[in-house]
């Protein structure tokens, strides 16, 4: 099964947990010095704050899934979309041990599909907690990447 996914990023951990926590009416789920995650049932999402981004707002969208399979059906579906991949394969990101690959969307919104496999004693692979801000950006998004995926344009506005 699916959960959505979002990233945002926070310039204040501690205030951002307060109200994420009052307005979900749940402590999140993992919290560290940088980030927090919130695993909501209703409505079914991950959403994860850190301090890890270049800028404050939402810095990306995605969809976990609990298996192999639908990840592989994910990449399928975004190659039937004809959107590039980056696939990140094994990789440590936001605290966790995940199998992923990332989509851009032709508006420049970076989506990423993964499979959590375990938990992380670090936020990623090489990004320490007091790395500076332009190594600080979410090891998990494809900044400074996005050249590596290309957004190939839409045949036509669906709406």
């Amino acid at each position: 099964m699916k959960r959505f996914h979002v990233h945002v990023h926070v310039d204040d951990i501690a205030a951002s947990v307060a109200f994420y926590s009052k307005l979900f009416s749940a402590e999140p789920a993992r919290i560290e010095p940088d980030y927090a995650k919130w695993m909501l049932e209703d409505p079914r999402v991950n959403f994860a704050i850190s301090t890890r981004g270049s800028q404050p707002g939402v810095d990306h969208l995605g969809f976990q899934v609990d298996d192999a399979a639908e990840l592989a059906e994910l990449a399928q579906r975004a190659q039937e979309a004809d959107m590039a991949l980056l696939d990140k394969g094994k990789t440590t990101c936001c605290y966790s041990h995940s199998d992923k690959h990332w989509i851009v969307d032709p508006q420049g919104i970076a989506w990423e599909h993964f499979h959590t496999l375990e938990r992380a004693s670090i936020y990623g692979e090489s990004r320490p907690l007091n790395a500076s801000q332009s190594e600080a950006q979410a090891c998990c998004t494809p900044h400074g990447k996005t050249e590596d995926i290309p957004v190939k344009p839409a045949g036509k506005a669906c709406c």
